[in-house]
């Protein structure tokens, strides 16, 4: 079993006048780009961005996200989206997701994602884990 310190990101980000739908409130699907900006976040500040893991030969795809609400947010709001590492001993990278009203720290949606390592060169599913990844891995203090 693998452990080691918490790896979490948060990003602040407004919500657009864009984002809203008939009912005055935050269409569901920007959940997931909240979710996503969170993600870019996580690789900005450990060093395991879409470009890092691009560089090394891979992609990672989305294989599953699940999106739970709990309230609504509206025009004028600003969510804190946070993300959280899950580690795994398989070939895949595991994130749980929370977002927030920022300003009254409201709890307002929570998700998880899955996403495997497909090689850039032959498009391939790489069934165990990448070198690069191993190394990031051992770099963020988890253990193996």
């Amino acid at each position: 079993m693998m452990s080691g310190p918490a790896l979490i990101a948060q990003i602040e980000i407004p919500v657009r006048f864009c984002e809203i739908d008939p009912l005055s409130i935050v269409w569901h699907g920007h959940y997931l780009k909240y979710f996503e900006e969170a993600r870019e976040a996580f690789g900005r500040k450990y060093g395991l961005g879409y470009l890092d893991v691009y560089s090394n030969g891979f992609t990672t795809p989305l294989i599953s996200m699940t999106l739970e609400y709990k309230k609504p947010l509206v025009y004028g709001d600003r969510v804190l989206a946070e993300v959280i590492y899950v580690d795994s001993p398989a070939a895949k990278i595991l994130f749980e997701y929370r977002a927030y009203n920022a300003a009254t720290k409201e709890l307002v949606a929570t998700g998880r994602s899955a996403q495997v390592f497909i090689t850039v060169k032959n498009a391939e599913l790489h069934m165990t884990i990448p070198d690069f990844f191993l190394e990031w891995k051992k770099s963020v203090g988890l253990k193996l």
